[in-house]
């Protein structure tokens, strides 16, 4: 893959309605609304650290960055024409952004030395060989699972200061992969389930962990996505709480104690 993504192989996309607006590459791999909901997700709050573990072109810490002001941000990208594009998104839309290019597994020995108020990740969804490869080297290295889920998660452990809060948003059926690889590391475990409809299964999860917290695991009541059982029109049908998230910026509703 060349080191720079041509102008012409990319797209103008804007997020947040409009708020946000990302280059994204036209045939690599494209974000949807994943990483809106894990960057609406993130109880940060002005003055703190973040980092975004397998950052792409930037959409999740960026789209956090536009909801909360005076973060100090910094994103891994394995991937460098998406490092790039992350660096060149975070600077198009006037926020300040590091971007390092390098293997999660393998970080400079700078970052390593660092410790943040939160880590944010959204990995790959399928394990390795659970899954057709895309034809793209971009969309196969973000969909496939190389490096494995304990080691985001082991890595993103160590990178967190005390007290820090872990976001990471996985496909539901990795739910115990995540939980297994999280037990002993961190601590305050929540989940809150995303289900596209009223009695449909939950299709993904966003898992919330504390460095050294000690309150009990709490499996909270699944965020209902889209209004009614099925789609009945032309159009999107996102629950006005959803809605307000990806068109508006808002925080996820996550549940209260």
């Amino acid at each position: 893959m060349a080191e720079r993504f041509a102008d012409a192989a990319l797209t103008v996309d804007r997020f947040l309605g409009g708020k946000l607006t990302l280059l994204q590459p036209r045939n690599g791999y494209r974000a949807g609304v994943d990483p809106v909901f894990l960057a609406a997700s993130v109880n940060a709050v002005s003055g703190q650290s973040v980092l975004e573990l397998g950052c792409g072109a930037g959409q999740a810490m960026l789209c956090l960055a536009s909801r909360v002001a005076g973060l100090t941000l910094t994103g891994v990208e394995l991937q460098a024409p998406y490092a790039d594009l992350a660096r060149r998104n975070a600077a198009a839309n006037d926020l300040a952004a590091t971007v390092v290019e390098a293997d999660l597994a393998s970080l400079p020995t700078e970052l390593r030395q660092q410790s943040f108020d939160h880590v944010i990740a959204n990995p790959p969804y399928y394990r390795a060989g659970a899954h057709s490869p895309a034809s793209d080297a971009g969309r196969r290295t973000a969909l496939g699972e190389a490096t494995p889920l304990a080691a985001w998660v082991e890595v993103a452990a160590r990178r967190l200061a005390p007290k820090g809060h872990l976001h990471m948003i996985q496909r539901a059926d990795r739910l115990p992969d995540l939980l297994a690889a999280i037990s002993g590391r961190l601590g305050s475990l929540e989940v809150l389930p995303l289900a596209p409809r009223s009695g449909r299964a939950a299709e993904l999860v966003i898992l919330r962990a504390r460095k050294g917290g000690r309150a009990d695991f709490r499996l909270h009541a699944p965020l209902i996505l889209h209004e009614g059982a099925r789609h009945l029109r032309d159009g999107e049908d996102y629950a006005d709480s959803v809605r307000a998230v990806l068109r508006h910026g808002a925080p996820l509703p996550w549940p209260g104690p």
